[in-house]
């Protein structure tokens, strides 16, 4: 095949590898309010191609989340888990609004964190998606499955699952958190 005619096939070749792209692009919630998801949400399970979270699954228990926004419209995260031997594991941070309503961005020394809220019903769930790009070029891919009360229906779970999918999870490293006591 020539030169002249192999240049439409490698345009349009390009060009449906772009759609591919786009279509798997995720996207934070149309209208996205980041007061009305303030509060205490309950981490019910995790999808991720992270070795770390894959290594230590089974020491990892539902935990609780506390968002609140900044008067400028940041996100700030306090995190909250039982370590084993009956101690407080506690963790917080605070991740800057962009220019898309939903998508915020935390930047410290080791990583580049971007966090997407892509699903939420303030009163019930809310699936959450974190892109880390380390300094050292890896990319972890982490969903979350946030809900108001420590259950979650299996029709939440479904929708959380094929967002994991959608991200390129595989099936044995989506997990579902047992609880882990009052605190």
């Amino acid at each position: 095949m020539s030169s002249v005619a192999m240049t439409p096939l490698l345009v349009l070749l390009g060009a449906a590898l772009c759609s591919l792209t786009m279509s798997t692009e995720i996207v934070p919630q149309p209208g996205f309010d980041l007061k009305e998801a303030e509060g205490k949400w309950y981490l019910i399970g995790f999808a991720t191609n992270s070795r770390w979270y894959i290594n230590n699954r089974d020491k990892i228990k539902m935990g609780i989340a506390t968002l609140t926004s900044t008067a400028e419209g940041h996100m700030r995260v306090s995190y909250a888990s039982l370590n084993k031997d009956g101690s407080c594991s506690r963790k917080k941070y605070r991740a800057n609004k962009t220019d898309i309503p939903g998508k915020f961005v935390f930047v410290s020394r080791r990583n580049e964190k971007h966090t997407i809220m892509v699903e939420i019903k303030y009163d019930n769930f809310a699936l959450i998606y974190d892109m880390k790009k380390k300094k050292k070029g890896a990319i972890t891919k982490i969903v979350r499955l946030y809900s108001r009360t420590d259950e979650a229906s299996d029709e939440v779970k479904e929708k959380f699952r094929q967002l994991a999918y959608r991200v390129g999870t595989l099936t044995e490293n989506i997990f579902f958190l047992p609880k882990n006591g009052t605190f």
